[in-house]
């Protein structure tokens, strides 16, 4: 008996080397950005994707150099418009894997609009926004993420505008998947990154990373080794907020309001702190914990947040298409343009 099957060699396992291009990086020296290409190629190979399926699509800005140095597909594109790009990547092409890699100025300021969107629309991409709280390409002007009073080349005196707070705009314009991760965290980053991957829906992970050059140290007492126990809290899903280097110190809610309690003071004790769940699909769990940031004295959340699923606008715009095609059989142009209404001009 004949078969057709050619047997050949096993699939090669991919590596990082694999994802990693022949262009020369070019980073300013210590920029975070070197470690977050780092991560991403590292666990690339963790993606199930072939490397011809995956597509990097950025817009303007130091992180948008990111496409060059990923050994994949991609688009360089223009400013803010990330999102709607590789929209229209996924939309051309449902199968192929579709990453955004941006920064705090590219995706909330100009490109706010396509974010929210896509945000909203539920559209299967995962977006990597590297918030640096500066524009670094352009030389150092405050961005939406800039705290207030922020000292720049565009605001000398301080800047008067309040920031975006990026988790509490992503999951309120309906991101399924909502994670925070550090540059120099490189094994919290690897699994953000690697659990985003496999989430079907708009996966968003913030990214705090360090500019050297124009707001250095911007994040120093969540990376360096003396503070971070003290101003981090790791979430992890059906574990208590506990955070400090002896792990003393605990979130508890008083009603709506967060409060840092003291583990050892005889009075609280870890019964009395705030139980994670990623899983809850009430949104208000997420305003609650991303408000850490906001409030002077509490630890900055890293992890996810939150993750649900709902149909994704992809899914949902090829199942219509589908559908269409079989109540009414395959258009032709001249039937498009020469039904409906029509008018002839004398």
């Amino acid at each position: 008996m004949e078969t057709n099957i050619n047997v050949g060699e096993p699939e090669k396992k991919l590596t990082a080397k694999d994802f990693a291009s022949d262009v020369d990086v070019k980073w300013c020296p210590g920029c975070g950005d070197y470690s977050i290409l780092a991560q991403v190629q590292r666990t690339s190979p963790d993606f199930g994707e072939k490397i011809e399926n995956i597509v990097w699509v950025s817009g303007i800005g130091c992180s948008s150099r990111f496409p060059y140095y990923m050994n994949t597909y991609g688009f360089h594109t223009i400013h803010g418009r990330a999102a709607a790009i590789a929209t229209g990547v996924k939309l051309a092409n449902p199968k192929l894997q579709v990453w955004v890699a941006t920064g705090d100025g590219d995706m909330l300021s100009i490109g706010g609009n396509h974010f929210i969107h896509a945000c909203r629309k539920n559209v299967n991409l995962k977006v990597l926004m590297f918030n640096n709280r500066i524009y670094g390409l352009t030389k150092g002007q405050y961005s939406p993420t800039s705290e207030k009073g922020k000292v720049t080349k565009s605001s000398p005196y301080g800047t008067v505008d309040w920031p975006f707070n990026a988790i509490k705009l992503a999951t309120s314009s309906g991101a399924t998947f909502v994670a925070r991760s550090l540059d120099r965290d490189t094994k919290h980053l690897q699994e953000m990154i690697t659990r985003a991957s496999k989430h079907k829906g708009l996966a968003f992970i913030e990214i705090y990373q360090n500019c050297p050059i124009f707001n250095d140290g911007a994040f120093s007492s969540l990376t360096e080794k003396e503070t971070k126990s003290d101003n981090v809290i790791l979430l992890e899903h059906g574990k208590p907020l506990v955070f400090g280097a002896n792990k003393d110190k605990g979130i508890k809610l008083d009603g709506f309001n967060p409060v840092i309690i003291d583990l050892n003071d005889g009075v609280h004790s870890i019964n009395d702190c705030f139980v994670h769940d990623e899983f809850d699909e009430n949104p208000t769990r997420v305003f609650l914990l991303a408000r850490f940031t906001d409030l002077p004295g509490f630890p900055a959340p890293i992890g996810v947040f939150r993750q649900y699923h709902k149909t994704t606008y992809d899914d949902d715009y090829a199942k219509q298409i589908e559908t269409v095609k079989a109540q009414k059989g395959i258009g032709t142009y001249e039937k498009l343009m020469l039904s409906n209404n029509m008018w002839e001009v004398k």
